[in-house]
């Protein structure tokens, strides 16, 4: 019972709140009637920025949503964002319906451009789009120019950069390296 009343509150605010972000960017914000994310989502919408969301999105505490001017992210129905999430847009990321993050899962569509300098804050940009029906593991990071096809599996704490095709089981092995500060000159 308790939780079916926390779903119905968290539909609520979130209704209240996607309606004033309309109010005050309306061409910015599109949104379904029924979108449930957590009070403590943060959704930032710059001006010239769009964020477009399918039925039944659902996000939960600590997520971050931040579209800067120029930006679009779309995210499908039924798309499942867990805890403590970051989506990071300047130009575009595209969610396919059914996709499901893990917490902590970082996606950014850019990269500090250092050959200008940080002071000048210019970024190289490329679109990122996940397809359908995906698992994101836990903290995971999807930077830009990545594009991961429908039905594919990304494992948890994996960097991922470039294409993956659709219905593969992405893991990311490292080699572990034990060795004392000696041997490493330090």
């Amino acid at each position: 019972m308790r939780r079916l009343f926390n779903n119905i509150i968290s539909v609520l605010h979130s209704l209240i709140r996607f309606v004033i972000l309309k109010i005050c960017n309306p061409q910015g914000i599109h949104f379904a009637l029924i979108e449930r994310f957590s009070p403590n989502v943060v959704v930032e919408v710059n001006h010239g920025g769009k964020l477009r969301l399918g039925k039944k999105v659902r996000v939960h505490s600590g997520c971050k949503l931040k579209v800067r001017n120029g930006a679009v992210m779309t995210i499908d129905d039924d798309v499942k964002v867990n805890y403590n999430c970051m989506f990071f847009c300047r130009k575009n990321i595209h969610i396919g319906s059914g996709t499901e993050f893990g917490p902590g899962v970082l996606v950014y569509d850019h990269d500090h451009d250092y050959k200008a300098g940080l002071k000048e804050r210019k970024y190289k940009l490329s679109d990122v789009e996940i397809g359908k029906s995906c698992w994101i593991g836990a903290n995971t990071v999807i930077l830009r120019g990545t594009v991961i096809g429908d039905n594919c599996v990304v494992a948890a704490g994996s960097v991922v950069k470039g294409n993956i095709e659709s219905g593969t089981v992405f893991i990311q092995r490292r080699e572990q390296i034990n060795r004392s500060y000696k041997e490493f000159g330090l």
